[in-house]
């Protein structure tokens, strides 16, 4: 049997127009993958519908999805906090106009049943289950038996106050419900019955905060592992985070942003007082605003920095690895060699993946690919 090449990437944003254009320079490295995962933030609806207790995204136009599956993508995880902002029917339309483009859908559906069944893609002569699940809220989101959202993994936050000043800052401590972990380990286990390979999308994490991964984080990722995933993919906070060896299985903290065009976070000029609000707010928060000459990018510099994920599988096991990737000043996703810029983006991430206390080793595999591996015993 060949080899199964799967690739992933972060958050994705089609709000822009010609989206097209913004996957040009990865369109070749994305071809080379048998089954191409990407994480689509927002809702594509033509419905003029907000519902979110969260900032709430815009939906963008249906249309865009093709531009994803002419660049080479298969699937598109939909489990995120954003997926249920333009309400129950853009979630429907989401999930539909993405098929409408050939792409296979998991972590969104008209109940939560449908939601946490995986996307099966057929891919270098094995089949791939692509799991996705939202651990970051709003409840809203949430898909029910009667109410279309998406799968989640229901993550608990208790604040403790740990000395004599009232008011003063808590230790917080986060954790995963243990019913909801366990369904999300009884899905991995039936899609492992299914499927050669078993790859899981968790949107999770701090937003814009590179190093810092959250205590329910790990535990988390890891139990997806155990319960049979082959690989972790995660998402949402918009930066990258650090990636972790896992039983031999590779965790990706944060692949961080991909092609991501928005103007619904610039303040100039935004209809939203929530959105405006929040555009403010970000910057007390997080310490950044966004390049005023990329309006279309209102994210953290460092986010410029991404890769492209890879699994490859074959008789004698899995390997995971990576394209180190730059964002341009046109908000398009390069792929950079170890000798134009990627040997750069490769020291950020060792940098974050050490600064979050783990050992993972990245070692270039010529001069376009990195291989992660386990620290050496």
């Amino acid at each position: 049997m060949t080899t199964t090449t799967v690739l992933a990437v972060g958050d994705i944003i089609l709000d822009e127009p010609g989206p097209d254009s913004f996957f040009d320079p990865s369109r070749t490295v994305l071809g080379t993958g048998d089954a191409v995962i990407g994480h689509v933030e927002v809702p594509h609806s033509t419905t003029d519908t907000q519902s979110s207790t969260d900032v709430p995204a815009p939906p963008a136009d249906p249309a865009a999805l093709g531009a994803l599956a002419r660049a080479g993508f298969h699937v598109a995880t939909l489990a995120g906090n954003h997926i249920a902002d333009a309400g129950p029917e853009g979630v429907l339309d989401t999930v539909r106009h993405a098929r409408s483009h050939g792409l296979a859908t998991a972590g969104a559906g008209a109940t939560l049943d449908e939601a946490r069944r995986p996307a099966l893609v057929r891919a270098g002569g094995r089949t791939v289950a692509v799991l996705s699940y939202n651990c970051v809220g709003p409840r809203e989101s949430w898909a029910t038996s009667a109410k279309p959202g998406c799968a989640y993994v229901h993550v608990l936050t208790h604040y403790e106050l740990d000395h004599a000043s009232p008011g003063g800052p808590p230790a917080v401590y986060t954790f995963a419900a243990p019913d909801s972990l366990g369904r999300m380990a009884d899905d991995i286990a039936r899609a492992r019955q299914e499927a050669d390979v078993v790859v899981v999308g968790l949107h999770k994490g701090v937003g814009h905060t590179p190093a810092e991964i959250a205590m329910y984080e790990r535990p988390v990722a890891q139990a997806a592992v155990d319960a049979g995933a082959d690989a972790v993919f995660a998402h949402h906070a918009h930066i990258m985070r650090g990636v972790e060896m896992y039983r031999g299985r590779p965790v990706f903290h944060g692949l961080g942003n991909f092609v991501t065009v928005t103007r619904a976070l610039t303040p100039q000029g935004n209809d939203s007082p929530e959105r405006a609000a929040w555009a403010r707010r970000r910057v007390e928060l997080y310490g950044f605003a966004p390049d005023p000459d990329m309006p279309y990018y209102p994210f953290h510099p460092e986010s410029r920095n991404t890769v492209i994920a890879s699994l490859r599988v074959d008789e004698d096991g899995t390997r995971a690895g990576l394209v180190p990737c730059r964002i341009d000043d046109l908000g398009r996703p390069v792929p950079v060699t170890r000798t134009t810029g990627g040997e750069e983006v490769l020291d950020y991430v060792r940098d974050i993946t050490r600064r979050a206390g783990l050992t993972t080793r990245f070692v270039w595999n010529g001069d376009a690919a990195v291989d992660v591996l386990e620290e050496e015993l």
